[in-house]
């Protein structure tokens, strides 16, 4: 069993391999203001980045606050989120945090976890993308890439996300826990593919026990 000073030591050498190979890495969904990523991290929910930015375009022009949201009918809403699937959901989440928004915290998002996991919809993965990207507060967000990733390089052996979340917390330097989110998922779509990982092209290779060269 790797101790965890050994794992201090090679994440110290992934993020320097991440961080060369990535140094334009950053979250894909594009956002005026914190409302905006909110929602549309809410509609990312087995999406993709590009179509969520693509219903983002038309959504905040007839939907431009909370408020709107808030009275809107959730017909109209699973309208105009369609094509991001699981819809019905999604609109119901989306209002809900809506109104928690504006009972509790005058509209605005709030700022810290614990008060952003009172938002219907929004899980600790969506909030450390709020706090990360918005904020400036450091947040591993955990998502599929992570996971896998996280597991490949025996850094958690959960499977559970918040799990390898608290993993991941005792190796990856604070500073780098936002970053380490954009570098891991562009790494996992372009590189470390789930069904054909491509470890001969992979930066990462001298430093993954489940490196297949």
């Amino acid at each position: 069993m790797e101790s965890l000073a050994s794992k201090k030591k090679r994440t110290e050498k992934i993020v320097a391999a991440l961080k060369k190979e990535y140094p334009e890495a950053k979250c894909r969904l594009t956002f005026e203001n914190p409302f905006q990523l909110l929602i549309k991290t809410i509609l990312s929910a087995q999406c993709t980045d590009d179509r969520v930015n693509i219903v983002g375009g038309s959504l905040f022009r007839n939907f431009p606050d909370p408020q709107s949201f808030a009275e809107a009918s959730p017909v109209a809403i699973e309208e105009a989120i369609h094509s991001t699937g699981f819809f019905r959901n999604k609109a119901k989440n989306i209002q809900g945090a809506c109104r928690v928004m504006i009972e509790k915290f005058d509209g605005n998002v709030p700022r810290t976890m614990d008060e952003l996991l009172l938002l219907p919809g929004v899980g600790r993965k969506t909030a450390n993308v709020i706090l990360g990207n918005v904020y400036g507060i450091p947040g591993l967000t955990v998502d599929t890439h992570v996971i896998r990733i996280s597991r490949l390089l025996k850094f958690s052996f959960h499977k559970n996300a918040e799990k390898i979340e608290t993993d991941l917390m005792k190796i990856v330097p604070e500073k780098c826990w936002t970053p380490w989110g954009h570098w891991i998922q562009l790494h996992g779509r372009t590189v470390c593919i789930a069904r054909r990982p491509n470890c001969r092209a992979c930066v990462l290779a001298l430093y993954c026990p489940s490196n297949h060269n």
